[in-house]
């Protein structure tokens, strides 16, 4: 029965109100620092980005468009997310964090969604992505980072993040979900550049550093 409530509309939407509160403060009770502040320095400035993260970071990755407004950042922040309804989901809770939700999959959308953020990156926008998502696997970065990087001309910004108090969902992602009153690192990795006619040598070289930043995360929290 829960499960059939679950799909519907206004079941969602309270969900996503409840859960995007609860993100909130659980992010804004944690003591946060930011790592690789250099590298991002040039895109909370303006210069556009994908910010990539893995999919299980999810959660707390509002905390680099949060950073971002405090540092005076006035660009449009957008994500990508999946038409399916585990994706309108993920759109309703993000965008309780003045982040504008583009949808969009590889096989409901797509090239609909690359054209927007594509258009967005021209006017100097900044656009979020989680490679491996909406559904796996885990890890396996999907050509579309690489590919919408090349087309647009703008780097990819490997990015990670890990609490010291946190609860492991578990899913598919293994998803982490940030817990209050804890300690939080962001990690920005060098931004990768992406050759318009080479952009299939840089998929292992984006999921590396994404790797990277994860593990650097976790080692600065303690895991």
């Amino acid at each position: 029965m829960l499960k059939r409530l679950s799909r519907h509309a206004w079941t969602q939407a309270v969900l996503a109100r409840a859960l995007g509160r609860y993100l909130g403060f659980a992010l804004r009770t944690t003591r946060w620092q930011l790592h690789g502040e250099a590298h991002v320095a040039p895109h909370f400035a303006g210069a556009p980005a994908i910010a990539a993260f893995w999919h299980e970071r999810l959660p707390m990755m509002p905390m680099l468009w949060l950073m971002a407004r405090r540092r005076g950042t006035t660009a449009g922040m957008h994500v990508l997310v999946s038409r399916h309804r585990d994706g309108r989901f993920i759109g309703a809770v993000v965008s309780r964090f003045a982040v504008h939700v583009v949808h969009g999959s590889s096989s409901r959308g797509g090239a609909a969604g690359v054209r927007t953020l594509l258009g967005l990156l021209e006017r100097g926008d900044q656009v979020a992505l989680t490679p491996d998502g909406p559904r796996g696997p885990r890890r396996r970065a999907a050509p579309g980072v690489a590919q919408i990087a090349a087309l647009a001309g703008v780097p990819v910004l490997p990015c990670g993040a890990q609490t010291t108090r946190r609860r492991v969902l578990e899913s598919w992602d293994r998803m982490v979900v940030p817990l209050p009153f804890g300690r939080g690192v962001l990690v920005c990795g060098a931004p990768i550049a992406v050759p318009r006619d080479g952009w299939q040598e840089a998929l292992p070289v984006i999921e590396q550093a994404l790797n990277e930043a994860a593990a650097t995360a976790d080692r600065l929290c303690g895991q």
